[in-house]
């Protein structure tokens, strides 16, 4: 009872404090990429804390199998270098009977793990291409900043307005002091008005104007024409097309994902189980890469550890454009990679432990005192 009380408590304070870090790691990425993304016009400016919501919560599955893993390289790591795992294995207690603790702490994290990828971070993808399309759609006029000059979707009109002060999200966009200027091949056009209304038609979206002037240009030959106008249509873009943002693998959902059957959505299962599997090979993995010579500490084993992570989490990436450009099968790939993984990971934790048993037996039944080697390397000492 003490054993596993023991070993639980530290896996969770060490598997929540790098969490945390890795957390606040990528929300700060994710957050300079959607400010630079609001800056260019790309998304709104209201949406970038709903979106740096959607990106974080669709980066926590692996962050959570990351996290774990290292929680668990880090605390059996620190037994083995203070030797208290050579305590352990004297009082009977095998390399492998420490999986049942860190199973009993992980498994609700491999869980949620699961939850996040198969159903959690597709709807979050969706709802976040959905903002995305939302504002993409919107009138230029309405993605114009007050008092800042904005280019249009097309390139072709600058325009600085201020906003009006009665315009509400249920009213069409309108604005006041309007300034267009539209540069169509050599001719040029500048416009302006005291105040403006957008006017969405079936051939596409207009700036109803009121009380303004125009000046049209031609840089090839010179002329100017200069008119005044009580109203006026301008050009602004093409009228919408669609509501919804196109439908990709990443948005959908799994069950559609499993019925779908095409190289690019078993590309994507690929991806989602893969990862889901990953989470489960990763504790074995952590608890065998953890083993270290008390006598000569370093920190080689984590960094062995997260280099196995960056190799494994390419290795599904690898697989899943594999499955993509049909070289391989949804099972296939998955049995090979996730279950080639496991009988790796397990293989090695059976040799360590029966290497560990081996290794105590002949220092307290063989050696007389002496210390002797073993495959290990990691229990040295004058006798038990």
């Amino acid at each position: 009872m003490l054993f596993d009380t023991s070993v639980r408590r530290e896996l969770a304070r060490s598997f929540g404090a790098t969490l945390v870090v890795l957390m606040t790691i990528v929300l700060t990425l994710g957050l300079v990429r959607t400010v630079g993304a609001a800056a260019q016009g790309k998304v709104s400016a209201q949406d970038v804390l709903l979106l740096l919501g959607f990106s974080g919560i669709s980066q926590l599955a692996p962050l959570l199998a990351l996290s774990m893993f290292i929680a668990v390289v880090h605390t059996m790591g620190r037994i083995w270098r203070d030797s208290e795992m050579v305590i352990w294995n004297s009082a009977g207690v095998s390399l492998q009977r420490f999986m049942r603790p860190v199973w009993r702490m992980a498994w609700l994290v491999c869980v949620g793990v699961m939850g996040l990828v198969l159903f959690v971070t597709p709807w979050m993808n969706r709802q976040a291409a959905e903002l995305v399309v939302r504002y993409t759609e919107r009138s230029d006029l309405s993605r114009v900043t007050p008092g800042q000059f904005q280019v249009s979707r097309d390139g072709r009109s600058v325009f600085f307005i201020e906003r009006d002060r009665t315009e509400t999200q249920d009213t069409p966009s309108s604005a006041r002091s309007v300034f267009i200027h539209t540069q169509t091949g050599n001719r040029e056009t500048l416009t302006t008005a005291s105040s403006g209304r957008l006017e969405t038609r079936p051939d596409g979206r207009y700036l109803a104007l009121n009380q303004g002037h125009r000046l049209d240009r031609d840089a090839g030959n010179a002329e100017s024409m200069q008119a005044s106008f009580t109203t006026a249509l301008v050009r602004i873009g093409d009228a919408p097309q669609t509501s919804r943002p196109d439908v990709t693998p990443k948005t959908m959902g799994t069950w559609p994902l499993l019925q779908l059957h095409t190289p690019e959505a078993d590309g994507e299962l690929v991806w989602r189980f893969g990862l889901a599997l990953a989470s489960l090979n990763l504790l074995v993995l952590g608890v065998v890469l953890s083993v270290s010579n008390p006598r000569k500490p370093s920190q080689w084993g984590v960094l062995f550890a997260l280099l196995s992570f960056v190799l494994y989490f390419n290795l599904i990436n690898l697989t899943q454009s594999w499955v993509q450009t049909q070289r391989l099968g949804l099972w296939p790939a998955l049995l090979g990679l996730h279950g080639g993984t496991a009988l790796l990971v397990w293989g090695l934790l059976v040799w360590r432990a029966q290497a560990l048993g081996w290794r105590l037996r002949a220092q307290l039944f063989g050696s007389g005192g002496r210390s002797t080697s073993s495959p290990l390397g990691a229990v040295t000492g004058e006798g038990a």
